[in-house]
């Protein structure tokens, strides 16, 4: 196996390169295609920066998640009575509400029938 590249292959690669560029360039862009980034790590170097960056971002995902808990018995039993309490006042609103309707459906027709007479 040989991992040298020789002369000939490097400029064939930079005229591909160039010739891609050329294809997405933009107005605003250099005439020649940026040179690529040289990394002097190891390929296990480079794939440990990564396996540990995708493990920080699993770790921050969990961490958000376990920052909500589910709620106990007693806070259950807690929002279960305000609940039940809150539609009990509403209950007793809608019939308050509907006593003195019918008190003044009354009173108007009382109105109405002593206008008659």
């Amino acid at each position: 196996m040989n991992r040298f590249i020789s002369e000939n292959q490097l400029d064939e690669q930079r005229k591909k390169r160039q010739e891609e560029w050329e294809k997405v360039r933009k107005a605003d862009d250099p005439i020649d295609v940026p040179e690529e980034e040289y990394d002097p790590r190891s390929l296990y170097d480079r794939l440990q920066e990564q396996k540990d960056k995708k493990q920080e971002e699993f770790e921050e995902k969990l961490k958000f998640k376990n920052q909500f808990r589910g709620i106990d018995q007693d806070e259950a039993s807690f929002l279960d009575n305000v609940a039940s309490h809150l539609a009990k006042m509403e209950k007793q609103r809608n019939e308050d509400v509907n006593k003195e309707i019918a008190d003044f459906k009354i009173s108007f027709c009382v109105q109405g029938s002593n206008k008659n007479i």
